[in-house]
């Protein structure tokens, strides 16, 4: 069993370096790649960026800051508190002070202040399942004191988000959260239980809700409707395709405005790896790799078991969204819609990966590297 040990004054610099790293680039790309819409639709090329900026970099400086400078035990604290206001946030966007975009219910209007309540959950349950993990050992290899809870827990997030419907980000919360218990230790039959469940949960999902089934569909079939539900993913593999290796040159994407749907969003990294090429997707693959794997390392030699569940959760939820975003795009994957992380346009999103960024790097300060 880990002991706390005193805290090192001196955080892990090789992690803060590559979020700067990873957040400069996001902003950089988000510039060029939204740039032709803006100033369409705004007559002010900058207006997306400037709202990433605005709504998005400043709270999540604020939030990392909050995180880098609290003690990680505090948010251990308010765990609870902050997953009963979560999930509380994600019943809300089904009321009058929900709005829907892009077909779905994710949005939550308070006042002149909008944001996602699925972002912020993100932060709050992995840190409530951290800190209930932690408590005791039963609660990892016992199934009726650890699985059974754990997966009502889990539901009482999931069905929600689910019905807005965002699956791809039910999705990811659950694997990362799976992670976790696995480190953890936990039992290798409860666990393969709650895997086993939740792909045929997933299937179930597909298999009745025609949109999603026609995802997969075009997947498995990319040629099937190339004007329609396969568009998205043909536009996107043909600016892939005509990056080449060193691309067109920043800015000077082609298809980001007449064909590429949402390419500051769900289809960003196509517009990378048209106007970087091959190398400057390698590039960003390398930076998503080296965060993460800087992350693990930190959890690894976190001085206890709440902090290395919390740190490990954190940079599986950042790594788990990139590979799924750029695997999708690249059409690897089903086609999610889900935003690359630190890049795609999305305030709230930019503003949660930092805060979580800045308690790794809180618990980096006690860590033994």
């Amino acid at each position: 069993m880990k002991k706390n040990l005193s805290k090192n004054s001196t955080p892990d610099y090789v992690f803060i370096f590559l979020l700067v790293l990873l957040t400069t680039f996001g902003l950089v790309m988000l510039m060029s790649a939204s740039s032709d819409l803006a100033k369409l639709q705004f007559g002010d090329s900058f207006y997306y960026l400037k709202h990433q900026i605005l709504f998005g970099l400043l709270p999540g400086i604020v939030g990392f800051i909050l995180g880098f400078f609290l003690n990680y035990k505090t948010w251990q604290k308010a765990s609870l508190y902050l997953l009963i206001i979560g999930v509380f946030f994600l019943l809300l966007v089904f009321t009058p002070l929900g709005f829907k975009a892009y077909g779905s219910d994710r949005w939550l209007h308070l006042g002149s202040f909008g944001f996602q309540p699925s972002e912020f959950v993100k932060i709050a349950l992995i840190l409530y399942i951290a800190s209930w993990l932690s408590k005791t050992s039963s609660r990892r290899k016992s199934f009726k004191e650890g699985t059974l809870p754990f997966f009502v827990i889990l539901l009482m997030v999931i069905v929600p988000i689910v019905l807005q419907p965002a699956t791809s980000t039910a999705v990811l919360i659950t694997s990362a959260a799976l992670i976790m218990y696995l480190i953890a230790g936990a039992d290798l039959k409860s666990f393969a239980f709650l895997v086993i469940i939740g792909l045929l949960g997933l299937a179930l999902l597909v298999a009745i809700t025609p949109y999603r089934f026609q995802r997969v569909f075009g997947f498995l079939h990319p040629s099937s409707d190339t004007l329609g539900k396969t568009y998205q993913i043909n536009q996107s593999l043909i600016a892939i395709g005509s990056g080449g290796v060193s691309g067109v040159g920043y800015g000077r994407s082609t298809t980001k405005l007449n064909y590429l749907p949402e390419p500051m969003g769900d289809s960003i990294f196509a517009v990378i790896a048209e106007e970087l090429g091959f190398v400057g997707s390698v590039f960003l693959i390398l930076l998503f790799l080296m965060f993460v794997w800087r992350g693990i390392k930190i959890g690894r030699h976190a001085p206890d078991m709440f902090s290395e569940l919390a740190v490990i959760g954190f940079v599986s939820v950042i790594g788990l969204q990139a590979f799924v975003h750029m695997g999708a795009v690249s059409g690897v994957l089903p086609f999610t819609g889900v935003p690359l992380p630190f890049t795609s346009y999305g305030g709230t999103a930019l503003a949660v990966f930092l805060t979580m960024s800045g308690i790794v790097a809180n618990v980096s300060r006690y860590s033994r590297l």
